[in-house]
């Protein structure tokens, strides 16, 4: 099942009907990507994405073959040809024996009113990805994690290393709450997120301290809230990990943090569509 939804995507320049889309790009040879939220109309700290696609990159010895410039333009041309105001778009740069560029929008999932003012349920899963700092596309490693958090009925898998050292979600960051402080993992043993670095300015902003420190699992119990970070799901609470309970979306720090992000995405999407409107 091909994961390229509307009408068109676009491949190496070239607009394309979506029937034809063939998922081999995301299975052979090596496929760096971003999935960035459009809101508006407006890809949402794209310029961020984008230094973190060049990042991962270099991480992984390849080059980028097309300019950031290009890049965004078959983002513009995605987005006005689909007609789409709201949603996500995938972009893969897939290095095989004939480098391709892909970019398309994909099925999303955004977290209901519901879970936001209740908090999610995740689990724990002992696994860590190859190279965490990259955002390389791994079938393997997602499809047993899916499988875990489909079988728990919960909504993310907080994973935890060879360590017993909780370091990030499955497609998401992970933010604890002790006392007055926010915990994240050092960054040196997670994916960067845009949204985690986003998040972390906003706490340095309104005077929330973050520890980036190694934080074990069996210390879970001791935390007072935790949330999820990420494109889809922004600041989202967290109400159980396995069988421990937490009143996450009842915490005022997280509500404080949920706040000042809301703002920030309000401000960055209001500031590109009066330069929009200038152009």
């Amino acid at each position: 099942m091909s994961e390229c939804i509307k009408n068109f995507y676009i491949f190496n320049g070239e607009v394309k009907n979506s029937d034809g889309f063939d998922n081999k790009y995301l299975k052979e040879g090596k496929a760096l990507y971003e999935v960035i939220r459009i809101i508006d109309g407006i890809p949402l700290y794209l310029e961020k994405h984008l230094e973190r696609l060049r990042n991962t990159a270099k991480l992984e010895a390849d080059k980028l073959w097309l300019t950031i410039d290009e890049i965004k333009l078959s983002m513009e041309k995605l987005i006005e040809i689909n007609k789409v105001k709201e949603g996500n778009i995938k972009m893969v740069f897939n290095f095989n024996q004939n480098n391709n560029f892909l970019v398309y929008f994909v099925k999303h999932s955004y977290p209901t009113e519901h879970m936001y003012s209740e908090g999610v349920k995740t689990i724990l899963y002992h696994g860590e990805r190859n190279n965490p700092n990259a955002k390389v596309i791994d079938m393997d490693f997602r499809n047993k994690v899916t499988d875990e958090i489909n079988k728990n009925k919960a909504f993310e898998a907080i994973l935890v290393d060879r360590n017993g050292h909780i370091t990030e979600g499955s497609k998401s960051n992970i933010f604890m709450i002790q006392g007055n402080e926010v915990i994240t993992s050092p960054c040196d043993k997670v994916l960067p997120g845009v949204t985690r670095a986003m998040i972390i300015d906003v706490c340095n902003n309104i005077g929330i301290k973050v520890r980036e420190e190694k934080f074990h699992y069996n210390n879970i119990n001791k935390l007072d809230a935790l949330f999820i970070s990420g494109t889809s799901p922004k600041v989202l609470p967290i109400k159980q990990v396995g069988e421990v309970c937490f009143n996450s979306s009842k915490n005022n720090i997280l509500n404080k943090i949920r706040e000042g992000y809301d703002r920030n995405i309000e401000n960055y999407i209001k500031e590109k569509l009066e330069l929009k409107i200038i152009k």
